[in-house]
């Protein structure tokens, strides 16, 4: 071989290893081995991927929702885990939870979040390129798989067994059950036992959650007096139920519809002579020549803080009960999930996990816009331990409907992050 050519071939072998020598020296000994397993065995997660996605397990699927995480937890107890099926009462009407703990006794203790349950019945498994496609391959069996190889990781690298780890999947995200101090509970009193709570929804590009909106709902009912349309405006008959409903919901839109990270929608309206409602159905009569005696509207209400929350329930029920002539309101509130507001814990775990990302040569990692998240379960405990969302699977797309997939070509290194994080939170 003559010398330039030579000499080419070694520069461009250069260029192949000096970023993967300095990849290795920003990595421990330890992390090298659990970024070596991902690299390695990146098909077994992949597999289990498709079995879970195979089993159908809609909220209401108490038999399909037991059956997912029975999966997870047999995963789990091969890596050592003490896994358990936490039964939710008969009347709630919810399959329950998937509980695993690590026996270890050093470090600090870390809650892992995710859910066996999805909103519809689904489609099966199927694969094309690097997309995956069926129910819940983002929304989130996605997001347990990279719980679950992560975990592998760390158990392969000799590190998993005596930190302090605690998953937990519930079987009810997507409706929760109620009362929410029982299908919350445990979940509750996992988060105050542990430091810090990482959620594996999917992942939005180079971005990680550090503040989700919070959930609510509200209910307005309008009554007025009703005779001959006729009359309608006259001082005796008033403008009806339907005019004062529809000036309340526009006043709604004027007061609070600009208002950063507050949204509210009327999702339901129902208006005439007589409304009858049972949950998110409903029905109404009427005739043109009466004035509408009622009306019912359902809509929810979403939010960044508590603080917010309250105050837009103020100004809604301030709105409400300034009437128009001959008709009378009243709106009612009902909580849901709470807001995961952003905290500087939550900036703290961010900044680890961008320090992990750019370790791996991966890149920085920002705060998505909670704007763009909707709510979640880590919501629940975020008050009790910082928290950071968005760790699982990526390139999720039309989740809670027919089609949804999810991208496989960033899974290993999305799986290196948080197998990382999870570490260098645990020791």
């Amino acid at each position: 071989m003559n010398k330039p050519k030579f000499k080419f071939l070694v520069a461009l072998a250069m260029l192949v290893i000096a970023p993967a020598a300095i990849y290795a020296q920003k990595l421990s000994p330890e992390e090298q081995k659990i970024v070596a397993y991902i690299d390695s065995h990146s098909g077994d997660a992949i597999t289990l991927l498709e079995k879970v996605t195979n089993i159908e397990s809609p909220t209401e699927d108490l038999a399909g929702v037991k059956n997912v995480g029975m999966v997870f937890g047999d995963e789990f107890k091969a890596l050592g885990m003490t896994v358990k099926w936490l039964d939710m009462p008969v009347e709630m009407k919810r399959a329950g939870h998937l509980v695993a703990e690590t026996t270890g006794s050093s470090g600090k203790r870390i809650l892992l979040l995710g859910h066996v349950d999805t909103v519809l019945r689904g489609e099966k498994y199927r694969r094309e390129g690097d997309r995956v496609f069926g129910t819940g391959t983002g929304d989130m069996k996605g997001g347990d798989v990279v719980i679950v190889q992560a975990l592998r990781a760390l158990n392969a690298a000799g590190v998993l067994k005596k930190s302090q780890i605690i998953v937990m999947l519930t079987g009810d995200e997507e409706s929760s059950g109620k009362p929410k101090e029982i299908s919350r509970g445990p979940m509750i009193e996992a988060a105050k036992r542990s430091t810090a709570a990482l959620s594996f929804e999917g992942a939005v590009l180079n971005t990680a959650t550090v503040g989700r909106r919070g959930a609510s709902g509200w209910t307005l009912e309008v009554d007025a007096k009703t005779g001959h349309s006729g009359q309608i405006f006259k001082e005796s008959m008033g403008d009806g139920a339907i005019f004062e409903a529809s000036r309340i919901i526009n006043e709604f839109r004027e007061k609070l519809g600009h208002e950063k990270y507050l949204t509210f929608n009327p999702s339901l309206f129902l208006g005439g002579t007589t409304v009858t409602t049972a949950g998110s159905d409903g029905s109404a009569s009427g005739k043109t020549n009466v004035v509408p005696a009622k009306v019912v509207v359902h809509g929810d209400l979403r939010f960044i803080s508590e603080e917010q929350k309250e105050a837009a329930r103020k100004t809604m029920s301030e709105i409400a009960t300034k009437n128009l002539p001959g008709s009378t309101a009243k709106i009612t509130f009902e909580d849901g999930i709470p807001a995961m507001s952003p905290t500087d814990g939550n900036y703290s775990l961010l900044k680890q996990l961008d320090q992990v990302s750019r370790d791996l040569n991966a890149g920085p990692v920002e705060a998505l816009d909670p704007g763009e998240r909707g709510a979640g379960d880590v919501a629940y405990v975020s008050g009790i331990v910082p928290g950071l969302d968005g760790l699982g699977i990526g390139g999720g797309r039309n989740a809670h409907s027919a089609g949804e997939s999810a991208s496989l070509d960033n899974l290993p290194m999305l799986t290196k992050r948080a197998a990382l994080l999870i570490y260098r939170l645990t020791r």
